[in-house]
């Protein structure tokens, strides 16, 4: 495996493990009615895909830096329709589960968001480092 994205595949699944520790420290705090039973599949559907997305940008960005534009706005608009699309589902499927799970899947949106584009702001800044040292 590529070392960036096994690097990456750690800090994501450290940032998976804290936050569904956290979650589960809050859920014996806060009352029930805010925690989806879907809570600790969404932590892996989330995982699953960060790092797919991960894995699809960096080997773009490897490829040819001026491709990775396209696929950054590729993968986030395929990101984006399936997130809807599972939104949508799981709220028609389980109405009486419906606002503890959009509730859980927005935070977990955020967290994951901020986590990527960190990332990925990361990347491509040692990768325009190394096509300058390469250029010079």
């Amino acid at each position: 495996m590529n070392p960036v994205v096994s690097s990456y595949a750690k800090r994501l699944l450290i940032v998976t493990l804290s936050f569904g520790l956290l979650s589960l420290a809050l859920y014996f705090i806060l009352p029930k009615i805010w925690f989806s039973p879907s809570l600790p599949f969404l932590f892996i559907f989330y995982y699953a895909c960060s790092l797919l997305s991960f894995i699809l940008l960096s080997r773009s960005l490897e490829a040819r830096s001026n491709r990775f534009i396209s696929v950054f706005m590729l993968t986030t608009a395929i990101k984006l329709f399936l997130f809807i699309t599972v939104m949508i589902i799981y709220s028609f499927l389980n109405r009486k589960d419906a606002v503890a799970f959009l509730l859980n899947f927005f935070i977990l949106y955020l967290v994951y968001t901020v986590f990527e584009v960190v990332q990925i702001i990361s990347l491509t800044k040692s990768s325009s480092a190394v096509e300058k040292r390469n250029d010079g």
